[in-house]
């Protein structure tokens, strides 16, 4: 960054920070320690940040699109933790936020992303050909591979904060591009207000159809507004290939398959993925980006590549092991249940993941995920022979 650039940084910085005096006369009556949320039992990242002294700081700031403290922190005040994970207890509403409402964010993307320090800069990697492995992970524990992420259209604001105009244009943008992919990537849009049961039906059995959001996470954040208005799921013909439309991000774009060929899924949606962008400049379009946070996104936890990368591994001897939780804490993966981050494991299956997103290339993720999970599979098969674990586990150092 140049000092012009620099100066024009800091120049858009202090015009976002202004507050608007129309913003809610009401609250302005009251002082700030009166509108404090109680937060005496949350266990979440913004809950551990926001002060009563960085909420009066806050609270009667917005960005240019009208998006405030208090809408980004609902989530985390009307959900005080989960069994599984910590989560991050705040939104964006648009692309903004991360400037405005920076000594909030800040802080809990440095807590949520391991030491990601508001200095460092994100790098990214969509060379497939740089993963190595991942070829075949034995179909006896790997029941199906999944890479997605997501990504947001400049000048939009995000599902928590966006009008009924600005989804619309999100769901009309989007398809436009996709509607130009050809080769093994050519496929059909279906917008859920417009399915037919037949449609619907199959889409349930494919395991596409994403519904009204139920996780109060969502819920409390203000995505399932109108649903399901510009709503929809794009798949290819060969249904391996799908982008959600307007659910917690603009775009989720996913590759999937049974079984444990991680490195094909992976390749497949670098392919996709890239396609997709390039048409969208074609059109004009820009995704939200910078070289901070990388691609930015709904929830702090998605920042940088987005990139969740899973698994469903059946381990059901090693998901008993008191050093469990431990492996994948050095292995710097998660487990959820199979159905979501509100579910639970059954028989021993979990989603495992990578836990990070930012600070390391979409190709260093999937690689976590590969290696670790040809670890914990190696694990089981001790288990599977009553042999000890405990000397591997002791040798793991962590990632």
């Amino acid at each position: 960054m140049n000092f012009l650039q620099f100066l024009i940084r800091i120049s858009r910085c202090q015009r976002l920070s202004v507050i608007n005096a129309n913003m809610n006369k009401n609250m302005q009556k009251y002082p700030a320690k009166e509108d404090y949320p109680d937060l005496s039992k949350h266990n979440n990242h913004m809950a551990h940040v926001l002060t009563k002294d960085l909420y009066e700081k806050l609270r009667l700031k917005e960005t240019p699109s009208g998006f405030t403290l208090d809408r980004a922190i609902q989530t985390g005040v009307d959900n005080p933790g989960h069994p599984f994970i910590m989560t991050v207890g705040c939104v964006a509403g648009d692309e903004e936020s991360y400037e405005v409402f920076a000594d909030l964010f800040d802080p809990v993307i440095k807590a949520r992303h391991n030491g990601y320090e508001k200095t460092a800069k994100h790098c990214t990697n969509l060379k497939a050909s740089d993963l190595k492995g991942g070829d075949q992970l034995d179909e006896k524990y790997v029941l199906s591979s999944r890479v997605r992420t997501g990504r947001s259209i400049r000048g939009l604001s995000l599902p928590p904060h966006c009008s009924r105009a600005e989804r619309r244009k999100v769901e009309e943008l989007s398809v436009k591009a996709l509607d130009k992919l050809d080769g093994e990537l050519k496929g059909k849009y279906y917008p859920l207000g417009k399915m037919t049961d037949k449609e619907q039906d199959q889409l349930i059995e494919d395991h596409f159809l994403f519904d009204k959001p139920v996780s109060p996470l969502l819920t409390a954040s203000g995505m399932a507004r109108d649903w399901p208005d510009a709503r929809g799921i794009w798949h290819n013909d060969k249904k391996n290939f799908l982008v959600w439309v307007n659910e917690e991000d603009h775009l989720r774009v996913i590759s999937m398959q049974k079984g444990g060929k991680m490195k094909e899924v992976f390749t497949r949606w670098c392919n996709g993925l890239t396609k997709v962008e390039e048409l969208m400049k074609k059109d004009g379009n820009q995704y939200m980006w910078n070289e901070h946070l990388g691609y930015i996104l709904t929830c702090p936890s998605n920042l940088g590549t987005g990139v969740r990368a899973g698994v469903h591994l059946k381990v059901p001897k090693l998901a008993t092991h008191p050093k469990f939780d431990e492996v994948l804490g050095k292995l710097r993966l998660q487990k959820r249940g199979t159905g979501g981050v509100d579910t639970k494991a059954e028989g021993g299956t979990f989603d495992i993941s990578n836990s990070d997103r930012l600070g390391f290339s979409e190709v260093q993720l999937v690689q976590m995920v590969v290696d670790g999970v040809e670890f914990m599979i190696n694990l089981e098969k001790k288990l599977e022979k009553g042999q000890s674990i405990d000397a591997d586990v002791s040798g793991l150092k962590q990632k």
